[in-house]
């Protein structure tokens, strides 16, 4: 629309708004057990050699996969294809429930992130805890088809010499 203002991610505090019901207390326990995971995702993809670029929203959607532990969130970052942090979305850290969820969602118009985005989901928890489930969903439209796709997070490994 023209002179419409351009639209962005959800606002940083919206988390701990719109997803009260599945956050729990901090633990007071030392947070002894902690991850990392990237997840690639597509707020644009460019198709037809290039000449034609298809925009999609994109859900990230963070599982708590414990049926008794809080999982500690403490960094949920979307980055640029270049690198380039484009939204924090945590201004603290917060705890969810046992098996509950939080969403970060990005609007088809927003394409700061490009062919290239990526999110980085730094977490952690008292003990031992089973491993988060971390996916985005992308769905967007091309004339009159409609696609809506995937991807997974995958844990943040340290390869190399020890």
């Amino acid at each position: 629309m023209p002179g419409a203002p351009a639209a962005h991610a959800q606002a940083a505090a919206g988390i701990e708004q719109s997803f009260a019901s599945s956050l729990t207390a901090m633990p007071t326990e030392s947070l002894g057990v902690s991850g990392a995971f990237y997840v690639p995702v597509y707020s644009s993809v460019s198709m037809s050699h290039g000449k034609l670029r298809a925009d999609f929203s994109v859900t990230l959607s963070i599982h708590n996969a414990s049926e008794t532990r809080p999982l500690v969130l403490r960094r949920i970052a979307y980055f640029d294809t270049a690198g380039k942090l484009v939204e924090s979305y945590l201004k603290a850290p917060v705890a969810l429930k046992p098996f509950s969820t939080v969403e970060v969602f990005v609007p088809t118009t927003d394409i700061r992130g490009g062919t290239g985005a990526n999110f980085v989901v730094d977490w952690a928890a008292s003990g031992e805890i089973a491993e988060p489930v971390i996916e985005a969903l992308m769905v967007g439209s091309i004339g009159s088809g409609h696609y809506a796709f995937t991807t997974q997070g995958r844990p943040v490994k340290v390869i190399g010499r020890n």
